[in-house]
Order: structure tokens, then C-alpha cells, then sequence
């Protein structure tokens, strides 16, 4: 009697063929090393892809979320401020003035996101507007210091240069007659 050793890759393929799956390519072994050097890039590729997709899926469920809880909290407080002016109201006559009250008091309270980031943006604004200006003072300080040195240059350039010594008249004698 004959004990034979299944093949444990022929086990995998059973099982993944049983399942209506045709087994992965990852699973079968492969020796040539510019596939597997492919495939090792293809993969990281897909895994930064997948965690790409990923950190932008939490941000957006974190940022739902606070637009969600900033959503309750604004109506929780236009339930108190109602409660607080339906008493106010209640007790004094002026009726469609507190109303007219707790509208504005919404209403401010829904745009303070708009208005806190246009305070921001008008901020930054005339910060940029200074570096802006201080950096074009500072370019034109540079230039009037390279027209103070030009000038500087061409007056030294336009000097009488003093003239030159004339040789010795025994020195060019000498020299004749050694030639001589």
C-alpha cells in the first residue's frame, strides 16, 4: 500500500475551484525575478492608491461629522434661544418684535462659518498686501543701490587718468647703442 503526499498547491486550487474563484496569480509561485519586481511595483502602486482613497474617506467622514454636530448644536441653541424668547415673549407684549429677534439671532448663528472664514481671508489679505510692499521696497532700494554704484563707476571711468611717465632719454640711448 502506497502512501502518497497531496500536493498542498492542488489542495489550494480545489478549494479556490470549489468557490467559482480561479486561483490568484499571487498565490501561484513564480521564479523570474523582472515579474516578481513588476508585480512588487504594481502592488505598492496600488496599495498608495488604496491609502490615498483611504485618508480622503476619513477626512470627509470626519468633516460630516463636525457638520453634522456644528448642524445640532446650532439647533439646539435656536431651541433654547426659542424656549428663552417664547417666555420673554409670554411675559411682555412685544410679541413680533422678539420674533423678529430670534430670526436675526438664527440667522447670525447659521453664518458665523462664512463670516469667521471672510474675517480670515480679509486677513491674510492685507498680510499679503504688506509683504507685497515690503518686498517691493525692498526691490527698489536694491535698484537705487545699483544706480548709486553705476554712477559711482561711470564718474571713476570719466576721471583724467594722470599721464604716464616718459622713459629716461640715458635709458634709450643705452638701449640704441647696445643694438648697435
Amino acid at each position: 500500500m502506497t502512501i502518497s503526499t497531496p500536493d498542498p498547491m492542488e489542495f489550494v486550487r480545489q478549494m479556490w475551484g470549489k468557490l467559482g474563484f480561479t486561483m490568484p496569480g499571487m498565490v501561484t509561485p513564480t521564479f523570474n525575478q523582472p515579474d516578481l519586481e513588476k508585480n512588487i511595483a504594481d502592488l505598492r502602486a496600488v496599495e498608495g492608491w488604496l491609502r490615498t482613497n483611504l485618508s480622503m474617506l476619513q477626512m470627509t467622514i470626519q468633516g460630516l461629522e463636525m457638520q453634522k454636530t456644528t448642524l445640532s448644536t446650532v439647533e439646539a441653541v435656536g431651541k433654547i434661544m426659542r424656549q428663552t424668547e417664547g417666555q420673554k415673549a409670554a411675559a411682555s407684549p412685544g410679541t413680533a418684535e422678539a420674533q423678529a429677534s430670534i430670526g436675526e439671532t438664527l440667522q447670525r448663528a447659521t453664518l458665523w462659518p462664512f463670516n469667521m472664514m471672510q474675517q480670515v481671508q480679509e486677513g491674510l489679505q492685507k498680510h499679503l498686501e504688506g509683504e507685497v510692499k515690503a518686498a517691493a521696497d525692498r526691490a527698489s532700494a536694491a535698484v537705487d543701490r545699483a544706480r548709486a554704484a553705476t554712477a559711482a563707476a561711470a564718474t571713476a571711468a570719466s576721471a583724467p587718468k594722470p599721464a604716464a611717465k616718459p622713459a629716461p632719454r640715458k635709458a634709450a640711448a643705452a638701449k640704441s647703442a647696445k643694438k648697435a
